[in-house]
């Protein structure tokens, strides 16, 4: 069987390094075919900054990494240092990266490469921001018909929000964007804070990525229970909620999790619910679903696949 043939688009973020070191530790399922970077927990210059970082600590100096949208499509730039810390990986010690950012803009090369390859053989695993996806679907409408799937993280329902009352982050800075994609007719799985909420940073699972012993996985451990300190504080949970490895392990092991097909929508006009993802979990409407939400997750299983692949770099 072929390894599937990805593009990660992120906002790093300590939870987004841990969804691509566990893209990197799986080259016999997962193709990375290059990491495009977008402003959104932290800046551009650092979250292309951050992609190398955790390019380089999980082996991949080679892998290619582009610089995208250094705001919103129609907004001013909202950040979660508050979260992440200054530099968006705060925790460990972090040496700069040494290997070269691609001269390319990360939306071209989300277009030439939607283009140069096999139609539908392409998924794109959104961990931020949509701002660097819905810009290349609206350059190139062309290369809309030829993404596979996109894979993602944001929004909530059950839940609510996690930067305003109603809005999960990603889908906040740039609500514009996500309705651009959830409107373009792709294949999505949407990676709701109803499902990661279940993915505890418990003290235990952390320890045991520590204990493998390998700078990876000692720099992740740090890098956790730096990010974690926020949401324990805000949730009074024994570790906070990881996000967008939820993404990776469903390209991994989709037995994982379970959800349903929904209409999903974007507030884009409200005072108090702008970014809310409106989803009808219950069908009560006629509209057309157009996203897989997810809304259960095995979280043991879940951290037994990320301990047992952090072991591996």
């Amino acid at each position: 069987m072929c390894a599937r043939k990805i593009i990660i688009d992120t906002d790093p973020g300590q939870d987004d390094a841990a969804a691509i070191m566990l893209a990197l530790a799986s080259p016999e399922e997962i193709d990375v075919l290059g990491i495009t970077a977008v402003a959104g927990n932290v800046p551009l210059a650092l979250t292309e900054r951050n992609a190398r970082i955790i390019c380089e600590l999980s082996g991949r100096p080679d892998m290619k990494v582009f610089a995208g949208c250094d705001r919103p499509m129609h907004r001013p730039l909202v950040t979660a240092e508050h979260v992440h810390g200054k530099t968006g990986l705060d925790g460990p010690e972090l040496d700069e990266p040494t290997m070269a950012l691609q001269e390319m803009h990360a939306v071209d090369f989300l277009i030439e490469t939607l283009r140069n390859e096999p139609e539908k053989t392409v998924t794109l695993c959104a961990l931020g921001p949509l701002t660097n996806v819905a810009t290349a679907f609206e350059k190139a409408p062309d290369i809309v018909g030829r993404v596979q799937e996109i894979v993602m993280m944001g929004g909530g329902y059950f839940e609510g929000g996690n930067i305003t009352p109603s809005a999960e982050f990603n889908i906040y800075v740039d609500p514009e964007a996500a309705k651009a994609v959830f409107a373009a007719g792709i294949p999505i799985v949407m990676m709701p804070l109803d499902v990661t909420h279940q993915l505890l940073c418990l003290k235990e699972r952390v320890d045991r990525i520590d204990a493998i012993g390998r700078p990876a996985a000692q720099a992740m451990a740090a890098m956790l229970r730096f990010y974690e300190r926020f949401d324990v504080e805000k949730y009074g949970s024994d570790g906070g909620p990881l996000h967008d490895p939820s993404v990776t392990a469903y390209l991994l092991k989709p037995e994982l999790f379970t959800g349903r097909e929904c209409n999903v929508e974007i507030e884009t006009g409200s005072e108090f619910t702008l970014g809310e993802t409106v989803i009808d979990w219950w069908h009560v409407t006629d509209r057309k679903k157009n996203a897989l939400v997810i809304g259960k997750a095995d979280a043991a299983g879940f951290f037994d696949l990320l301990t047992e692949r952090l072991a591996r770099l």
